[in-house]
């Protein structure tokens, strides 16, 4: 299977397993569900859950890696609700279309990211059920992750720090919290389920991989705000420009993101190569992040 297959193959499970694992939009109350699985189905790129997959696929094991995968993208999800909100990125549009808090509203849109937050978690807790150290560290991994000193912390230094003079050490701490720990997580969860998962030397390069990875794909973000287009983002173009947000591009301009991508990606697939096993779809991966345009 070459890669554009095997990626398509990963997002296809996942969108699958969306639609038949979680809650139906019918469910009591039914405009909560309905919203939850408005954003939930919207599609996109789904690379963090093709990233635990991937993980798990370098070094297989007999678990599977699926609900992990999903309990992920479940974050990743509310924490876009809740990213659109007018008191937030004030967003309209996301992934092609009318942002949750504009197709329902935004009380809804507030209660459908809360309800995934603990649904999340469930997934993990009841599959997982039948191996509880595992479960715990998944929990583990994925709440400190999802919370105040990461994803949550590094949203509230992106918030404060708009309209503010750009500042490398503020970026930084944006970018490797608000973005690069999920795409870090998202691996080391993955490659936990898989047979090598408790290997104190893979896991630190895995480690290193993802926390590059990561940087590499906000930089690529912050050059395709001002590059591309709404209609090929599926989100509004030149939006950080617009919210005075603190970028790459605004504090060192087009060519020295562009660097920073480059070089992030470079030490991102250094590390790969380090790891060995079934690598070949992380590699291409991450030379395919590089060049996205959306």
């Amino acid at each position: 299977m070459n890669f554009s297959e095997q990626l398509k193959s990963y997002q296809d499970l996942i969108n699958q397993r969306m639609v038949t694992d979680l809650p139906e939009s019918g469910l009591r109350p039914s405009q909560l569900h309905s919203a939850m699985n408005y954003s939930l189905q919207a599609g996109g790129k789904r690379l963090r859950p093709v990233l635990t997959l991937a993980a798990h696929d370098l070094f297989p094991g007999e678990l599977n890696p699926v609900p992990a995968a999903l309990a992920v993208e479940i974050i990743h999800t509310y924490s876009l609700i809740h990213d659109d909100l007018p008191a937030m990125d004030d967003s309209d549009l996301r992934r092609g279309r009318p942002a949750c808090h504009k197709a329902y509203d935004e009380a809804t849109a507030i209660l459908a990211g809360d309800a995934l937050i603990p649904l999340a978690f469930e997934i993990l807790a009841r599959e997982y059920r039948p191996h509880p150290q595992l479960g715990l560290d998944l929990v583990h991994m994925l709440a400190r992750t999802a919370g105040g000193e990461k994803l949550v912390g590094g949203q509230m230094e992106d918030l404060l720090a708009e309209g503010t003079e750009p500042n490398e050490q503020t970026l930084s701490f944006v970018h490797a919290n608000k973005t690069a720990a999920m795409i870090e997580t998202s691996l080391l969860l993955g490659f936990r389920l898989g047979r090598m998962g408790g290997d104190e030397k893979l896991t630190q390069l895995l480690t290193e991989a993802g926390h590059a990875l990561g940087l590499a794909f906000q930089a690529v973000d912050d050059l395709l705000d001002v590059t591309s287009t709404t209609e090929a983002l599926g989100k509004d173009a030149c939006h950080d420009e617009d919210r005075n947000k603190m970028t790459w591009v605004a504090l060192a301009g087009i060519d020295r993101a562009r660097e920073l991508a480059s070089q992030h990606t470079e030490c991102a697939l250094a590390a790969f190569r380090k790891m060995g096993g079934e690598n070949e779809f992380l590699l291409r991966l991450a030379e395919h992040m590089l060049v996205r345009e959306k």
